[in-house]
């Protein structure tokens, strides 16, 4: 427990500084590199041909978003057809298959990494690179890009700009995404993790029998997989391998990697919205420069306010609240140990280590596993297939939930959904219209926003169906009754939620299996950010409503109470039947 407080302590601690200096890149504003960065920028600008000064209404923005990650889709399947080629290819690997390239180039252009290969035996190291690792900067900068516009929106500074993509993809990449991996893969090689060119190496183990060790520029991929909150590992086994990952040293950066981005994402937003309150109520009261200076200062008094914002602070916390409850759930689970090899005479008193890492034991690879799925990252430090039932719904759950915090911005705006979705209810309990951020919520942006909504279990619910209910799909499943079960929907709740994690133990490397969470992690991820992009574009437009007696405030601890209970009552709702044929069937089982 002391190992869990502790990591989340830091967690907080360094979470502050992270997320100002993302809001002052969101909301160009100055910061100490910008001598530098302004540089690298300018050059990129005008090789690309971009205009940074020309806005984007939400339309233009989210058809630049798709045409530009269209083309990368294209490219980097070809590159995978190709890959044989001598170039990059010490291992000699092969060009990879049809169907399998789909999946693999639609799992990490929409920041999924879901990955039905062994990168050590699948990829040459060209692929590796171009496309992987390439493709780890470029869909995380995106997913960053279009939750910034999305904030821009709902802040409503003007009526018809939310920046321009192009522009917010050179500089989260060249601001926030490489620097931040140039450091961190630094950090990784220091404690051991490979980074260079070389081929496998054969070594004689104690036993004298031969291993096969890999090599290649591992610590490169292994920070922006991180970082990136992408997910995909250079090994199969990914962050479970001490090749990955050495050391507790290297958990922990990799630990804080995948959390401090999604967590900055929504001091952001606290912050964005917080500058537009400031400047309507000042131009409302008609102070001055020194009036103006002087209430700022007052409000600075209260930290969290100042930290976060206040809209920051509610929504901040209320996924705070979610994690914090399956976190517990999912150690408590895992230091149960398993009835099964109690009954048999076997000690239980470390708790179910089977299939986790004895250098990380309970307490990390919980934290881990609790963190890498509600932080739609993906990566995994323990195999998830092994973990007793409760303590695999848990990661389970959250991807089916995916605000948690979320990967590249997408918890954040998931959870406006839900915070939409709150106000409207607790506006027809009080019988009046209401309001989010100051702005009425109408039918228009109602019926946006269940469909946002409802999209993401569509996807899990209907793909799980026809899996079980086709021979095809059938095939795949390698355990029988209710495990069985449950890794079909872990499978598409990874797919839908662009996690990428997976249960194991399926043969997914078929035609069915590639197509369908192929297109499970496409609709999951653009549907999703057309239409909340729509929503933020709608929004915009309005005028701003005043504040009286009666208005719901969606900036105190109480509304993020409301706001947990709204998610877990339509997780409940949405999902609760098939959790009972999965996890919750298999616990009682084998705890009868």
């Amino acid at each position: 427990m002391l190992q869990i407080i502790l990591t989340i302590i830091l967690y907080l601690i360094m979470v502050v500084p992270v997320g100002v200096y993302v809001y002052h890149i969101a909301a160009g504003k100055h910061t100490f590199a910008d001598p530098v960065f302004d540089r690298v920028d300018g050059v990129i600008y005008k090789i690309s041909g971009i205009k940074p000064q020309n806005g984007m209404n939400w339309k233009k923005y989210a058809l630049a978003l798709l045409a530009t990650n269209g083309v990368m889709i294209l490219l980097g399947y070809i590159i995978l057809r190709i890959q044989s080629i001598a170039l990059f290819n010490p291992n000699g690997i092969g060009g990879m298959e049809e169907s399998l390239s789909f999946n693999t180039i639609i799992s990490f252009m929409t920041n999924t990494n879901l990955q039905h290969y062994s990168g050590e035996s699948g990829l040459s190291y060209l692929s590796q690179m171009l496309v992987i690792t390439f493709m780890m900067f470029v869909s995380a900068a995106s997913g960053y890009a279009a939750c910034v516009a999305f904030i821009r929106g709902l802040a409503g500074k003007t009526k018809d700009n939310v920046g321009n993509f192009f522009a917010d993809l050179v500089r989260i990449t060249t601001r926030v995404l490489l620097p931040f991996s140039i450091v961190g893969g630094l950090l990784l090689v220091w404690q051991g993790v490979p980074q260079n060119f070389s081929g496998n190496v054969m070594v004689d183990t104690i036993e004298g029998a031969k291993q096969v060790i890999a090599m290649g520029p591992v610590a490169a991929l292994e920070i922006i997989k991180h970082f990136g909150t992408n997910g995909g590992g250079f090994l199969g086994a990914n962050s479970s391998t001490p090749i990955e990952n050495p050391t507790i040293i290297t958990n922990l950066i990799e630990l804080y990697s995948m959390m401090l981005l999604p967590g900055a994402c929504v001091i952001t937003f606290g912050k964005m919205v917080r500058d537009r309150k400031r400047e309507m109520a000042q131009a409302k009261s008609g102070l001055d420069a020194e009036q103006a200076f002087e209430s700022q200062r007052k409000i600075r008094k209260s930290f969290t306010v100042w930290m976060y914002g206040r809209e920051g602070r509610s929504i901040f916390a209320a996924m705070g609240i979610i994690f914090l409850i399956g976190l517990s759930v999912c150690f408590w689970a895992e230091s149960q140990g398993n009835p099964a090899l109690a009954d048999v005479g076997l000690s239980q008193s470390m708790g179910s280590m089977e299939g986790k890492e004895v250098r990380f034991g309970i307490a990390q690879s919980a934290m881990f596993t609790t963190t890498t799925t509600s932080f739609t990252t993906g990566t995994v430090n323990n195999m998830h297939d092994t973990l007793t039932p409760l303590g695999g719904m848990i990661p389970m759950l959250h991807m089916m939930l995916n605000v948690v915090f979320g990967g590249k911005g997408v918890g954040l705006m998931n959870m406006i959904m839900y915070a939409i979705l709150a106000v409207f209810i607790c506006g027809l309990m009080i019988g009046r219209t209401p309001e989010y951020l100051g702005k009425k919520i109408e039918g228009r942006e109602m019926k946006l926003t269940a469909l946002c909504i409802i999209i993401h279990p569509l996807l899990i619910l209907a793909f799980s169906a026809l899996a079980v209910g086709t021979q095809a799909g059938m095939e795949g499943i390698t355990n029988p009754g209710f495990h069985g079960f449950s890794q079909v929907l872990y499978e598409y709740a990874s797919s839908a939620a662009n996690n990428g994690s997976g249960f194991e133990g399926l043969a997914d490397n078929t035609m069915f299996w590639n197509i369908t969470t192929g297109l499970a992690m496409f609709f999951g991820r653009y549907l999703s950010i057309v239409i909340q992009l729509a929503i933020a574009g709608s929004l915009m437009k309005k005028r701003f409503v005043n504040e009286f007696a009666g208005t719901l405030h969606t900036d105190t601890v109480s509304f993020a109470v409301i706001l947990v209970f709204v998610v877990y009552i339509f997780a409940a709702l949405t999902f609760f039947p098939v959790l009972a044929l999965g996890p919750i069937a298999e616990h009682l089982t084998l705890w009868a």
